[in-house]
């Protein structure tokens, strides 16, 4: 079953531009991953720039088969999009408190420039 999460960079409006991630997104995971790999707002926005996602990794890597397991670099995200070539993955943006009221993700982490923040929505 997958724990479904947003991850998203605070604007200075109170908006969140966020994507969508598909599994593992409870902290001991996604969690883990983004305070680890993702600590400059550089790096979280080229993540958000891929797009929704399948699955968070250490790195944002290559365009790499999305259905063949036995060749998918366990260390790349896997995206919907750049992957798939899903449409309409692209990140998306709303105010925090109308994310906080989704009921279709388990998890919603922002980034605020300095530290990620955590919420069980």
């Amino acid at each position: 079953m997958a724990t479904r999460s947003h991850i998203g960079v605070r604007n200075t409006d109170g908006t969140i531009d966020y994507i969508y991630c598909h599994y593992d997104g409870y902290p001991q995971h996604n969690g883990k991953i983004l305070a680890e790999h993702y600590q400059n707002i550089n790096k979280v926005r080229q993540l958000l720039d891929l797009g929704s996602l399948s699955i968070l990794s250490e790195e944002i890597g290559e365009k790499q088969d999305f259905n063949d397991r036995t060749t998918h670099n366990e260390k790349w995200c896997l995206a919907y999009g750049r992957d798939r070539g899903e449409s309409d993955t692209s990140k998306r943006n709303e105010y925090f408190n109308d994310l906080l009221k989704d009921d279709n993700v388990d998890y919603l982490y922002v980034f605020d420039g300095d530290y990620w923040e955590c919420y069980d929505t």
